[in-house]
């Protein structure tokens, strides 16, 4: 895969913004929006099924719909094209932009703790730029790409 397109997808932390529930062109808005169509008005027969077949589960589809209808609506272009909206704290983007680099392991002072990441989150990308500092960008991508993210 093209180089470019590689890094529209993996933010400079080394997350994969394509697989993200929040990126627009990602798969999880794409199925989350077809499942929402297929459904169609099934809310009426949610409520049927309780009784009809005994299956107390459907009472929970309201909340179902509405986590799909968030899901289906993803709004990020990803983290190279705009501030992360899932990591509020996050100075990775500001960082790598300010230090002309396009992933952390490729500044002197990586790893870092100027990320504002959470601690399970500083860890995770530490060892994705390891891997990818190992391995290449380009291999890292082909090793993750059809993983999910989470």
């Amino acid at each position: 895969m093209d180089y470019e397109l590689i890094k529209k997808r993996l933010a400079p932390c080394g997350l994969h913004c394509g697989k993200c529930f929040a990126f627009k062109d990602g798969d999880i808005g794409k199925f989350s929006f077809k499942l929402r169509e297929s459904l169609g008005d099934f809310d009426v027969y949610a409520k049927r099924f309780v009784d009809l077949i005994d299956e107390p589960v459907f009472l929970k589809y309201p909340e179902f719909k509405e986590m799909l209808d968030y899901m289906s609506l993803p709004q990020c272009g990803g983290c190279r094209e705009e501030k992360c909206k899932l990591f509020k704290g996050c100075k990775v983007r500001e960082c790598s932009e300010r230090l002309n680099v396009d992933y952390c392991f490729e500044c002197i002072d990586f790893p870092c703790n100027n990320t504002g990441f959470d601690e399970h989150l500083q860890k995770r990308s530490v060892e994705i730029n390891t891997r990818m500092k190992e391995i290449g960008v380009d291999n890292y991508y082909d090793e993750i790409k059809d993983k999910s993210r989470y």
